[in-house]
């Protein structure tokens, strides 16, 4: 394996590590060589690390792939003080990637993870040298109502069935087998991370819309969304083109999980986008 200069990468195994910062661990992994342009992955909410697994394994040729579970997601703990602030997660990221010793990378969030990406490139300019979006909503008058079971907290954690029912509209079509270790993620969470996550995420969108920021940002962006999103209306994706130079990418035939759903077609865009900026120094 080459970098383009045609040295030889440092290969380096899969490492998974635990990051204790002052308001709570964090759990980080890593794939790829590590001298390689460092690509991170932000989960959507209720969900973790695992979510970007079938794509990973076809961004490691090039890359250095870190994923974080945020706070109260997957192996990370709940922040100290019980906050969720975008800003605050933002910086806890930024936190993580100087406790890596990474400098630059370019960022990548699904979903309400887009809107992490974006706090942390308001809070850390400097890491950040570019952004894509998946299936991430630019303001609250883009999301679809839901018409999923609501959740009961008293009646925490729920059934399997009952989780993958409301896990369903995050993809095209009924009776899309929902992988397991998305149902064990959620089901792994408290009742309390789940919804101050979403609450967060909605605080967020309220106080200004994802393209506004991004305008102000001036990062490069790259917005990818299934035509097929049962959560956030795709036609909402043109809303992004008020950023310079954005490139928004629709897919027909998909829904809300493109990493899930088309790893390999969600690659080739991501892969493309970053090979133009991933050498980029953040502004």
């Amino acid at each position: 394996m080459t970098v383009p200069d045609g040295r030889p990468h440092e290969k380096c195994d899969a490492e998974s590590t635990t990051l204790s910062l002052d308001d709570g661990d964090i759990h980080v992994r890593q794939d790829g060589p590590r001298d390689a342009p460092a690509l991170l992955l932000i989960h959507g909410s209720a969900s973790s690390t695992r979510s970007w697994d079938a794509l990973v394994p076809m961004l490691t040729g090039s890359h250095r792939v870190i994923r974080i579970d945020l706070p109260g997601h997957g192996r990370s703990a709940e922040p100290a003080g019980g906050g969720y602030a975008l800003p605050d997660q933002g910086r806890r990221v930024g936190e993580a990637l100087d406790r890596l010793g990474v400098k630059h990378a370019v960022v990548v969030g699904h979903s309400s993870g887009g809107a992490v990406s974006t706090a942390l490139a308001e809070e850390r300019p400097d890491l950040v040298t570019a952004l894509a979006l998946i299936n991430t909503g630019p303001s609250l008058d883009a999301l679809i109502a839901p018409d999923s079971d609501a959740i009961d907290p008293s009646q925490w954690p729920p059934a399997d069935e009952q989780i993958r029912r409301i896990a369903s509209t995050g993809f095209s079509r009924a009776g899309y087998r929902i992988p397991q270790e998305l149902v064990d993620d959620m089901r792994g969470m408290s009742f309390h991370a789940i919804a101050a996550a979403m609450r967060a995420v909605r605080d967020y969108l309220e106080q200004r819309t994802l393209p506004d920021r991004l305008v102000d940002l001036g990062k490069p962006l790259l917005v990818i969304f299934g035509e097929d999103d049962r959560r956030w209306r795709s036609s909402s994706a043109a809303g992004y083109r008020v950023v310079p130079d954005a490139k928004v990418e629709l897919m027909p035939g998909i829904g809300h999980s493109p990493i899930l759903e088309d790893p390999p077609r969600t690659a080739v865009s991501l892969l493309a986008f970053s090979a133009i900026h991933a050498g980029r120094t953040a502004a």
